[in-house]
């Protein structure tokens, strides 16, 4: 979501924007009408900003459909976390602050549990991207999903940058690594065109798949994607 609309970026850039709806509550609906057992929401005006924007847009769609919703961008303290999540969101996702202050993520799961809490792992050339993917961080993806792990993380949504709203295809074997090294549920998105695509992320045991462009460019029928592989 940007400036309150239901959009998709080109590779996280901002100056990319694909404006596919004025009413993102409607297409959440939609979703779900569907077959949408889980929805993802992303704040991009709060990735940027460092703190939620849109929440009365994530507030209103979290009262309007009957499936848990995920959600993220400018998610960085402890109390944002909480607010988001007395929204009714079933899980937040933490990425900047999860790469830049690891012990952050402990301190989250210890009050509010685990399956409330998503790491997003978000890499460029193997680098963990921060603050709305402008910047680079050290981290490789690897290194900071471990981490992760060992801080009692649990779900993590991990992001090839350069395949984000590309239709490329995802990153199938960054992903399939990452599941199998460190045994969490790794989430893949990014580049997600078609339903080969999801065929060769479950035939490597990859648990989940975010679709976002395929979905609104009718590359896919989400109906044939949930009842195949749900």
């Amino acid at each position: 979501m940007k400036d309150g609309k239901c959009v998709r970026l080109t590779q996280g850039l901002f100056d990319n924007v694909k404006v596919y709806s004025d009413d993102p509550v409607d297409i959440a609906k939609m979703w779900v009408s569907q077959g949408a057992t889980f929805l993802h929401l992303v704040d991009l005006d709060g990735a940027l900003a460092g703190h939620s924007v849109n929440r009365f847009v994530i507030r209103d769609i979290v009262e309007s459909v009957s499936v848990p919703v995920q959600a993220g961008g400018g998610i960085r303290t402890l109390e944002a976390a909480k607010a988001m999540l007395e929204l009714g969101v079933r899980r937040v996702i933490i990425g900047t602050r999860a790469a830049q202050d690891p012990e952050f993520i402990l301190e989250l799961i210890q009050n509010f549990g685990p399956e409330q809490i998503v790491a997003g792992i978000d890499a460029k050339d193997g680098l963990v991207a921060v603050e709305g993917w402008e910047k680079l961080s050290g981290l490789t993806a690897l290194d900071l999903c471990l981490k992760m792990k060992e801080y009692g993380i649990r779900h993590v949504v991990y992001t090839d940058i350069s395949r984000d709203g590309m239709l490329s295809g995802p990153n199938v074997e960054a992903t399939r690594k990452l599941t199998e090294e460190t045994g969490l549920d790794i989430i893949a998105s990014g580049g997600v065109s078609c339903m080969e695509d999801l065929q060769k992320l479950y035939d490597r045991g990859i648990r989940g798949a975010i679709i976002g462009k395929a979905l609104y460019e009718k590359k896919l029928k989400l109906q044939e994607a949930v009842e195949r592989f749900q």
